[in-house]
């Protein structure tokens, strides 16, 4: 034990500290426990899950953020995420189909479409060609480009960022012709007409990166994932499945506790040697998995700051940060069938411009493009009966609130929640404002008070072509710049979302074994 660990002598003492009780960061601290290891999980808020939460209001129980999981799956055709909480960690959870892949809705005359996409790849390549005939090969073959992309990214993942190049080239050729590309490059490559684009493409939103820019890598195999397996939900919304992680995490020994705060990682000579808290106590450990972005942890959390390498700072402030949501959430006292809603998941727009979209993101203004869900249509008993629960989704950039004053905070986000249910009304044709008995607006700033992300962003870092998710996985072990710390959650290697940060999670926490392995703290 180095001097620092000295200070003092009932300083607490742990094999891994986690920071931070988020998707990735949970899943982390249960692998890691499991393993016999000596868990403390830290969370400054009061409750697990971090954005995988729920709240009630009035009669409703309403999901803060969760549209669908992606690579969950049924049990003939398992994904990572059906596999790692089920056969892993054990979670009798139980999660159901969303009933549709999304109902497209582009306003715009001169590009207007309305059309309901299928789960399940010939019936969404069948789909869109009765859309745009002449179509069907074209987007077959961006499913068959998707199918090796997310082949590829598997390999790549099981080979810890180190794969063998002779394998690549020999086996997954159009992954790596493809990496460096984006979407539009790809797809203009594969003679996709537009309005078949446009089709495909409604996805592109929850990647937060307009498809001029968005990796193909990233997109075709998240495409190709959510159309084969379908999309998933918990049945009794998501802090249901973060719950019972938590239980897990103390079923196997490891401890949890809430309201606090980790104001210092404490490093020397390049090591991990503990964390201080908001009161100013100091815990030891030579692991910690940190949930929190990259940005916040160089620029705040090390100390003393002098230990953090200045190619670290040169990595996080090459980075863009991701975009921000602003959601309406709404309890109605009419049925969906009543409204005439016979669809759970709606994309919402003027264009498929994305480019024109996204930098209208930045913009003080109605949001232009919306996801928005009616819960009632994957669980039909989520709310009371003869009502149903809807909420519109959509995006600002950074910096978008930066200027908005106090007295102006209210007024602000009602005229936008106005703008979005009216857009929602005058698309869907469905009467909803006259029916709402509950609702709530949650902003950039009330994602920012509730996690403490800058500016509200829960998009992570963007997936830009040369910082997606193959990068960043081969570049994954140049990036450990302390030793002992490694990070998971939405700004991790794979990108934001529920799937991606669950999964960081468990790199995080085999690579934090393997190192416990080899100093024999554990088998």
């Amino acid at each position: 034990m180095n001097e620092q660990n000295n200070k003092g002598k009932d300083n607490r003492t742990y094999d891994v500290i986690v920071i931070g009780a988020g998707n990735g960061g949970l899943v982390a601290a249960a692998r890691v426990a499991m393993k016999g290891a000596k868990v403390l999980l830290l969370e400054q808020h009061n409750l697990p899950g971090g954005f995988a939460s729920s709240y009630v209001r009035g009669r409703f129980e309403f999901e803060t953020s969760l549209h669908e999981l992606y690579d969950y799956g049924t049990p003939e055709q398992n994904g990572g995420i059906r596999r790692l909480l089920q056969d892993k960690l054990q979670i009798d959870t139980e999660f159901v189909p969303v009933p549709e892949a999304y109902r497209l809705i582009v306003t715009n005359p001169e590009e207007k479409i309305d059309a309901v996409l299928p789960f399940g790849i010939e019936d969404f390549i069948e789909a869109i060609e009765r859309q745009v005939p002449g179509s069907k090969q074209s987007i077959k073959n961006f499913f068959q480009l998707g199918k090796e992309i997310d082949e590829a990214t598997n390999y790549v993942g099981r080979m810890r960022g180190n794969p063998d190049q002779d394998v690549l080239l020999r086996e997954h050729t159009n992954f790596l012709r493809t990496a460096a590309y984006p979407i539009d490059d790809v797809q203009d490559a594969l003679n996709i007409p537009k309005k078949a684009r446009a089709l495909l493409n409604a996805y592109w939103l929850y990647l937060g990166v307009p498809t001029s820019r968005a990796n193909t890598t990233v997109f075709a195999s998240m495409v190709y994932g959510y159309v084969l397996k379908g999309g998933y939900i918990p049945k009794m919304r998501s802090h249901e499945y973060t719950s019972a992680i938590e239980a897990k995490i103390r079923e196997y020994g490891g401890k949890i506790e809430y309201n606090t705060k980790v104001e210092k990682i404490l490093v020397k000579d390049g090591q991990v040697w503990g964390i201080e808290t908001q009161n100013g106590e100091v815990i030891n450990t030579n692991h910690l998995i940190c949930n929190a972005s990259k940005t916040l942890t160089y620029n705040k959390l090390i100390h003393p700051k002098s230990e953090v390498p200045e190619i670290a700072f040169k990595e996080i402030n090459a980075r863009t940060h991701g975009i921000t949501t602003i959601v309406v959430y709404m309890g109605l006292d009419t049925t969906a069938d009543e409204l005439g809603l016979n669809d759970y998941s709606y994309f919402i727009c003027d264009t498929m411009d994305t480019d024109q979209l996204y930098d209208s993101l930045i913009d003080l203004e109605v949001p232009k493009v919306q996801a928005s869900i009616c819960l009632n249509k994957a669980i039909p008993n989520c709310s009371p009966p003869g009502t149903c629960i809807i909420s519109i989704t959509s995006a600002f950039r950074p910096g978008a609130w930066d200027n908005v004053k106090p007295e102006e905070y209210f007024d602000l986000k009602t005229k936008f929640a106005e703008g979005l249910i009216k857009n929602f009304e005058n698309a869907t044709g469905a009467q909803i404002r006259d029916h709402i008995e509950e609702i709530e607006i949650a902003t950039p700033e009330t994602f920012s008070r509730f996690t403490g992300t800058y500016n509200g962003v829960i998009y992570g870092y963007e997936l830009d072509s040369w910082d997606s998710v193959v990068p960043r996985l081969q570049n994954m072990n140049d990036e450990k710049h302390i030793k002992g710390l490694e990070f998971c959650g939405g700004f991790g290697l794979r990108g934001h979302g529920y799937s991606s940060s669950l999964k960081d999670g468990e790199t995080a926490a085999l690579f934090t074994i393997q190192s416990l392995i080899k100093e024999g703290v554990i088998e």
